[in-house]
């Protein structure tokens, strides 16, 4: 399986997901403000995978910081790599633990001091992926056999440290022996889709078919469509969801025609601060990435564009939420407040 992001004495290393399918290529990060950016022009992407990204940007930046003004640069590389990307949680998560051991070493000679910062980082990725497989094993049971799965954007290997939430899901109902394939929304305007979803699931040697974001209700109303299941990059304390552009349809579509609709995210993508997901800040992209396709221009020059990277979508079309400590189900007031506290 793909690693995306590990930590090398040379630096932060991570495969370049902008290159792929035609090119698998990996990137080393040698200072955080390179993790930064890496981050912002989605050469690493997906809510846990940006969480590991950006903590280990935190020690990357404190590894070559000045001693001398090591308060002031901590202060510099945590505001950097939290104006990255405003929706995904796991990115001030992140960060914030970070913060919480900086303070509790603070005062310790310099070296233990960076050293625990590098260990924390390792650690929340290793987390990452047991978490990832927990998740597959409680999300397993809800999958139908003989079905298919539907899937938007990427929530695989490639969204996090490993194994994936949704296709975590998908992976660990394989692994049961479930006779399952899926269909991959293309999801533009970035094409996560089609160009990493397909990717992952083929190398895996999973049955994969690639299908356009609006084909989406065309095979949802046929029955062939056991379940629709997604990922998140914040998940607010009603249950409202927000994902990658397009979820919303979705979910309303599988709503109509009776399908389930799941989605899989660790507990540190839960912000139980927010009522609703009224309150979930979305993030607007370049209006390059829907005028072009790999810099070939598809629209008139000068034509207004919009670009929401998210939508949210309202609770009552989310039949379960699968964490790594259980699966919530309605009304998630409760349940997801009871699993955020195990």
């Amino acid at each position: 399986m793909v690693e995306t992001i590990q930590w090398t004495d040379a630096g932060v290393v991570m495969i370049d997901q902008t290159r792929l399918p035609r090119q698998e290529v990996y990137v080393t990060c040698r200072d955080y403000r390179q993790v930064a950016e890496a981050i912002r022009s989605m050469v690493i992407r997906g809510a846990p995978a940006i969480g590991v990204a950006a903590a280990m940007g935190v020690a990357l930046g404190v590894l070559h910081a000045d001693a001398v003004r090591l308060d002031e640069e901590f202060e510099e590389i945590c505001a950097t790599l939290a104006a990255t990307r405003p929706t995904a949680v796991n990115l001030f998560w992140a960060i914030d633990r970070m913060r919480k051991l900086y303070a509790t070493l603070r005062g310790q000679p310099i070296q233990e001091l960076r050293s625990g910062l590098v260990e924390e980082a390792r650690r929340i990725r290793d987390e990452d992926m047991a978490i990832n497989q927990a998740i597959g094993r409680h999300g397993a049971p809800l999958v139908p056999n003989g079905k298919t799965v539907l899937t938007h954007c990427n929530a695989g290997a490639l969204a996090t440290a490993g194994y994936g939430t949704a296709l975590g899901v998908v992976r660990a109902a394989v692994a049961a022996g479930k006779k399952i394939d899926v269909f991959a929304n293309e999801t533009r305007p970035f094409l996560q889709g089609a160009r990493l979803t397909v990717w992952e699931l083929m190398r895996d040697g999973i049955p994969t078919t690639l299908i356009t974001d609006s084909m989406a209700g065309h095979f949802l109303k046929s029955g062939r469509i056991g379940c629709a299941l997604v990922g998140a990059d914040r998940i607010a304390a009603n249950g409202d969801v927000a994902n990658k552009i397009g979820t919303y349809s979705l979910a309303v579509l599988a709503h109509e025609n009776g399908v389930p609709f799941y989605v899989a995210a660790p507990v540190s993508t839960l912000d139980l601060e927010l009522a609703s997901g009224d309150q979930i800040p979305i993030e607007q992209r370049p209006a390059s990435e829907v005028t072009h396709v790999f810099g070939v221009p598809v629209a008139p020059e000068g034509v207004p564009v919009q670009n929401p990277a998210f939508d949210v979508t309202p609770n009552r079309y989310v039949s379960a939420i699968i964490t790594e400590r259980g699966v919530a189900r309605p009304p998630y007031a409760e349940s997801l407040k009871r699993l955020a506290s195990e």
